[in-house]
């Protein structure tokens, strides 16, 4: 347990920071599963709709510090890899 008052401080920055993170990591995973959603649903121009609301907010992740760009531009790339080749 946090002994000194500064430790005390970075215990309750970081709860309130886990929270932000989890709510934003749950709002990517929404997005990114709504163009799932539309890829297995066959629905092309639903699925390049969600594709283009997802990819701000993966981009957005980026900047907030909760995931690598890497990471980010991968599953983009990946997302529309797969709305591209539906018929």
């Amino acid at each position: 347990m946090a002994n000194t008052r500064s430790a005390k401080k970075m215990v309750r920055k970081i709860a309130r920071r886990t929270e932000v993170n989890k709510a934003r990591r749950s709002r990517v995973r929404t997005y990114v599963r709504k163009v799932e959603e539309a890829i297995e649903s066959g629905d092309k121009t639903a699925a390049q709709e969600a594709l283009k609301n997802a990819q701000p907010e993966l981009m957005r992740a980026v900047t907030k510090g909760l995931m690598h760009k890497s990471t980010s531009s991968r599953k983009v790339s990946r997302l529309s890899k797969r709305v591209g080749a539906m018929a």
